[in-house]
């Protein structure tokens, strides 16, 4: 009898004999289907990657064969190169212009649709189009002609007097140009602070007009500390999106980063090292440089987010 008694466990349902699956087997049906990610991430990210760091340390033209050369590529870059820390500066200066003005008025225009009662999904999307259009190069060459001489700032700002000429041809104004359309395209931004607009308790500003609170007091004291996660995460986003601009700086300069390297970005000109010149090993190296400069950025910025980050689980302690 005991070889025939049925045992206990065969009369278990379905799912309770699926629990009871090897752990070995169920992890492989997981990287079965993590396989198309995995394999995408290897070939398309993590492959580039390591070949571009070993290039890093060649001297490669594309034709011939990479050739090593250790850290020349660095020392030429932070010591012997002035064209890559007029790129830097200017890269600065952009990311400093762009990247807070185009947080404020994301969050200007967030505050305005909060209160709009009608149409909020046509002004959402109409607010939201330039962050599809503007990263087209057709945009930035409109861009470009309406920035220069004799286009329609020129001639607006002629008509009231003020005489200043195309932005583009201008050293000390070409980069705002630049800046100005990266501001236009706010629309992402924009949706997830209204988002996180959309989550603050209205009985927070009801209390605070009870008391007799400014509507100044209640944006200090309630709508940023409450949307200062929100505010994080747009400003890391956004910063790091800023140190990688390209298609405006390209267009609006026919890709020179002229005039005077005044809209000479950082990826301007590692596009010029690398398909220019046909340095791609230096390129490489300002690719790498560029990675743990953004890294330490981001890092600064989550480090230092811990006095101004707040959470509502965190007791008004600060961001952790």
């Amino acid at each position: 009898m005991t070889a025939t008694a049925t045992r206990p466990q065969d009369d278990a349902p379905p799912a309770a004999r699926a629990k009871r699956a090897p752990k070995r087997e169920r992890q492989g049906a997981a990287w079965v289907f993590l396989s198309p990610w995995v394999i995408g991430a290897t070939v398309l990210t993590l492959l580039p990657m390591a070949v571009s760091l070993y290039l890093s340390f060649t001297d490669y033209d594309m034709f011939d064969a990479p050739r090593w050369v250790g850290l020349r590529n660095y020392t030429q870059m932070f010591t012997e190169d002035p064209r890559y820390w007029r790129s830097v500066i200017t890269t600065l200066t952009y990311v400093v212009i762009a990247v807070p003005l185009q947080l404020v008025l994301a969050l200007a225009v967030a505050i305005a649709l909060k209160s709009v009662k009608r149409g909020k999904g046509f002004y959402r999307s109409a607010f939201y189009a330039p962050s599809l259009l503007g990263a087209s190069m057709s945009i930035a060459l409109v861009w470009r002609a309406i920035f220069n001489d004799g286009g329609t700032v020129d001639n607006l700002l002629s008509g009231v007097g003020i005489d200043i000429g195309g932005w583009i041809n201008k050293p000390g104004w070409a980069i705002l140009s630049v800046a100005l359309l990266t501001i236009w395209q706010f629309g992402a931004p924009m949706v997830i602070f209204l988002a996180g607009l959309q989550q603050i308790p209205a009985e927070l500003y009801e209390a605070a007009a009870v008391d007799g609170a400014s509507w100044w007091r209640q944006f200090r004291s309630i709508t940023i500390p409450m949307l200062s996660p929100v505010l994080f995460f747009n400003l890391v986003l956004q910063m790091i999106q800023a140190f990688q601009v390209f298609t405006p700086a390209f267009a609006v300069s026919a890709g020179k980063g002229g005039p005077a390297d005044s809209t000479l970005v950082y990826t301007l000109y590692l596009y010029d090292r690398a398909f220019t010149a046909s340095h791609m090993g230096y390129a490489s190296a300002m690719a790498w440089a560029l990675l743990l400069a953004i890294g330490a950025v981001t890092a600064v910025l989550f480090r230092t987010s811990r006095a101004w980050v707040f959470y509502a689980n965190d007791n008004n302690e600060g961001a952790r």
